[in-house]
């Protein structure tokens, strides 16, 4: 059978099952609410359809409502004790339905896969369909990465003249679902002012994108977060003390060491002429008459 053929038979088959389904659960009601289930994107979901009375099953049919206000329904996977049951393309390598426990497991989560999803049990030999549908609804989620956290600050003067800091704060996050927006932590909300959002969607895979840029006025040092979702950047310091500027530090380095070498010339020229005084008076010394040489010179006249 070609793929052509195997895609309307399958198409065909789909409509009139919904249809057999549509006319069974004219005296059928929904069981409750759904039961909730949470996958991460590109995992493993289970949908575990409820035994709701003893008996034997003879079938199960798991379908996916879609349209507006649900008015249409999916075929995704079952099984039928006295047939075979064609499954969607779509579906063909992702699910596997394992008909003692009742449940199905779909593989490969993605986003349009997010959805109501009802599970219609036929018991004994007259396949007589249960007189509720348990209803299952599958949540997608996908973890934002780590965002990332950017600072600009520049001074600023109030109109009193008190001086101060103006800082623009930029958060990014991607790849996360559903969508999200940004959070800012230890920051007050009446000094803070939105410049920049944005929430992109990828086409291929449907996750988020969230960049959000903000000002914020401060006067004395701040830490500050961003959170998108359950993913939280590091967290940084803005209006921090003003610190000296690397050239500023390399001068005032310069000028020491000036000042330290015209020390030192100065303490070896003294040092210098300290030792040729002495090398000097020693040389005087030397060459005086001793006292007792005078009177005896002075004896013989």
């Amino acid at each position: 059978m070609s793929s052509q053929r195997l895609r309307l038979y399958t198409h065909r088959y789909s409509l009139a099952l919904v249809m057999i389904l549509v006319l069974g659960t004219a005296t059928a009601d929904a069981s409750g609410p759904p039961v909730n289930i949470t996958a991460v994107l590109g995992h493993t979901a289970t949908f575990k359809c409820p035994n709701q009375k003893s008996g034997t099953v003879t079938r199960l049919y798991i379908q996916k409502v879609n349209g507006v206000q649900g008015s249409s329904e999916i075929y995704i996977n079952g099984f039928d004790l006295s047939r075979n049951l064609v499954v969607p393309i779509e579906y063909q390598n992702r699910t596997k339905v394992n008909r003692t426990a009742l449940s199905m497991e779909m593989t490969d989560v993605s986003v349009p896969d997010e959805g109501l999803y009802k599970c219609y049990i036929f018991y004994g030999t007259l396949a007589t369909l249960s007189k509720s549908i348990p209803e299952i609804y599958l949540k997608v989620t996908a973890k934002y990465s780590v965002p990332t956290i950017e600072k600009e600050c520049s001074e600023r003067k109030n109109g009193d003249g008190a001086a101060g800091k103006s800082c623009q704060l930029s958060c990014s996050s991607t790849g996360g679902y559903p969508q999200s927006a940004v959070k800012w932590a230890e920051l007050n909300p009446s000094l803070m002012s939105v410049v920049h959002n944005e929430s992109s969607e990828d086409l291929l895979s449907k996750t988020w994108t969230i960049n959000q840029t903000i000002t914020y006025n401060c006067d004395h040092p701040t830490n500050v977060s961003c959170a998108v979702d359950d993913a939280v950047s590091p967290t940084i310091t803005i209006c921090e003390t003003e610190h000296f500027s690397v050239e500023v530090i390399v001068a005032i380095v310069c000028v020491l060491a000036f000042v330290l070498l015209l020390l030192l010339v100065f303490m070896v020229m003294k040092l210098c002429c300290q030792r040729r005084q002495r090398a000097a008076n020693q040389g005087d010394h030397e060459n005086a008459v001793p006292l007792t040489d005078c009177h005896s010179q002075l004896k013989r006249v």
